[in-house]
């Protein structure tokens, strides 16, 4: 995986470097046109390194085998080496890294048995940068894959965490709802009571009008619509006071990013944050928040690349709130596992919003937001 047209340049560069070196350092025969052809075409094949590292292994080791069978230049050759089985540690598994390894070093030990004895020696000379090539290799592998599970636990986490406040959400729903029934139902039975005995007062006997009773009668309605009135208010001021306790705790915001960012950047990954807004909802930042979370977390996993460059744009435009997440990485993003785009397209619905994602015009990754601000609170 990577950008061809970067490793092209890369490849260009290493073999001027090599060219140099070849000159330069006295080991081994100098180059004729064979040799020169032998080298510089072993480093063709590192263009495509990252797509097909084993491949390009094994192309290299076909051209690099004969130059050193030749005695040309022993040090020249190496660079290009070392890089190739970085590339196979980096990528793949620690088995198939031992077994690469493994059958490079015990084919050229043979090879040099049988043909070269002085290059065995070269060779068991450059052993041990082999192996810390490898185990380097290895190394960060190993920590992009724990730093990308962090992140994905860390998500996780927060993903259950909000399915409680939702729980928790109904449940105060369901209270009030309950709460409201049993006002109401009991406030409106009592006022049909009071209301028959006032009215069979006055039916009971007209002539003998028992005006006490019927004022007793019309004052206890009104103290219960009174009481009524009081438990009413008290429960919708707690819906209403913005300043009550948060029922559902509080949101993530934009003042999260950086925490974002400074994780997504113990992976290895360069990442540029650049945030500017006013007031933004609540609402709106943590859908922000979560969408430029998923986008990290997919660019971290998917992007492949060593040097993997993620830039954060998050600022306020037009009353709305356009986030934007660009990686210049494979532009695999969109097969990511799990919630993915459908979770991040959720977000930004939630709030009457829109994305777009897809591979970005020439290389990498692009998610693009639009969060209309709305009406501030």
């Amino acid at each position: 995986m990577g950008h061809p047209r970067a490793d092209a340049w890369f490849a260009a560069g290493l073999a001027l470097v090599d060219s140099v070196l070849a000159v330069a350092v006295v080991d081994g025969r100098r180059l004729d046109v064979l040799g020169w052809t032998l080298l510089l075409a072993a480093h063709v094949p590192l263009v495509w390194r990252r797509r097909r590292p084993l491949l390009v292994l094994g192309l290299m080791m076909a051209l690099i085998a004969p130059y050193h069978g030749l005695d040309y230049n022993h040090t020249a050759p190496i660079a290009p080496t070392m890089v190739v089985l970085y590339t196979i540690a980096v990528t793949s598994t620690a088995r198939r890294t031992l077994t690469v390894g493994s059958l490079v070093i015990g084919v050229t030990l043979t090879l040099n048995a049988l043909t070269n004895l002085d290059g065995m020696v070269e060779f068991l000379r450059i052993l041990g940068w082999i192996v810390a090539v490898l185990v380097f290799g290895g190394y960060i592998r190993v920590h992009r894959e724990n730093a990308a599970a962090a992140l994905e636990r860390a998500l996780r986490a927060e993903r259950t965490r909000e399915e409680e406040a939702r729980r928790r959400v109904a449940e105060e729903r369901l209270r009030i709802a309950r709460d409201l029934h049993d006002l109401l139902a009991h406030t409106i039975t009592l006022i049909g009571v009071q209301t028959s005995v006032a009215a069979h007062v006055l039916a009971a006997d007209p002539d003998r009008l028992d005006r006490a009773a019927v004022a007793q009668a019309l004052d206890d309605i009104a103290e219960t619509c009174r009481s009524a009135r009081g438990e009413l208010r008290t429960t919708l001021e707690v819906l209403r006071d913005p300043g009550a306790p948060e029922i559902r705790g509080p949101l993530p915001g934009l003042h999260g990013l950086p925490d974002l960012a400074e994780t997504a950047r113990a992976t290895g990954a360069a990442v540029e944050l650049s945030v500017r807004h006013g007031d933004v909802p609540p609402a709106v930042g943590a859908a922000a928040y979560r969408i430029v979370q998923e986008a990290l977390t997919n660019a971290v996993r998917h992007g492949g690349r060593d040097d993997l460059d993620v830039r954060v744009l998050v600022r306020e435009e037009d009353g709305a709130l356009r986030v934007t997440v660009a990686d210049d990485g494979a532009g695999t993003g969109a097969q990511a596992p799990g919630f993915g785009l459908v979770g991040m397209r959720e977000r930004a619905r939630s709030v009457g919003g829109t994305l777009e994602a897809g591979p970005r015009e020439g290389k990498g990754f692009e998610v693009s937001a639009v969060l209309p601000m709305g009406e501030k609170r």
